[in-house]
């Protein structure tokens, strides 16, 4: 088995925009506004791309 390198070559020059702060807030999630055409099921899958039957998604 490869040992795995635990350490960054001597050479190494870390980016800029690496740091240690902490990551943000996350935001609480906004309702979803119904659909205007009167579909129950929400997005449409025209639109999007995306089909269901019996619980399985189906992609195409």
């Amino acid at each position: 088995m490869t040992q795995r390198a635990t350490k960054r070559p001597e050479n190494f020059v870390k980016p800029g925009h690496w740091n240690n702060d902490p990551a943000p807030e996350a935001e609480a999630a906004k309702p979803q506004a119904k659909p205007a055409d009167g579909d129950k099921h929400g997005l449409s899958p025209t639109r999007y791309g995306d089909w269901e039957k019996n619980g399985i998604a189906i992609d195409f």
